[in-house]
């Protein structure tokens, strides 16, 4: 993990010189722009320092050998969830918040039931049903 923790890391090389850079050529009159910057140097830092942390706690992996073969990473990864239709009533839900938003706010308790159901049936899918474990 070490090559994906310097690369977030240099992140942070990155986008702080230029947040600094944007703020002198604009004098300090937009905040937006440079706070921006200044968030994705500190968001590529906290996800460099993760992977730091977590490369030192696993063992290291078949792609961190630099002289491993595409053989030594073969096997099972992990288990996947397999096709579900719970995001679509969840992403209408959010449609709906996102709908009382122009038409009126008595949509939105609607839209927050609806995405509580399916946000409910989406993480309890594996204890029932075909997939049920």
């Amino acid at each position: 993990m070490k090559v994906e923790a310097w690369l977030f890391m240099s992140g942070m090389f990155f986008f702080a010189p230029i947040g600094i850079a944007y703020g002198l050529i604009t004098d300090w009159n937009e905040p937006v722009g440079t706070t921006a910057l200044f968030l994705t140097a500190g968001l590529a830092l906290l996800i460099g320092f993760y992977l730091v942390i977590t490369g030192r706690r696993i063992d290291p992996r078949p792609e961190d050998d630099p002289e491993g073969e595409i053989a030594d990473g073969a096997g099972e990864l992990g288990e996947f969830a397999p096709y579900s239709w719970w995001p679509l009533p969840l992403a209408f839900s959010a449609a709906l918040a996102f709908l009382s938003l122009a038409v009126g706010w008595w949509i939105l308790p609607i839209a927050v039931g609806l995405g509580a159901f399916s946000l409910v049936g989406w993480v309890f899918e594996f204890y029932r049903g075909e997939h049920a474990h």
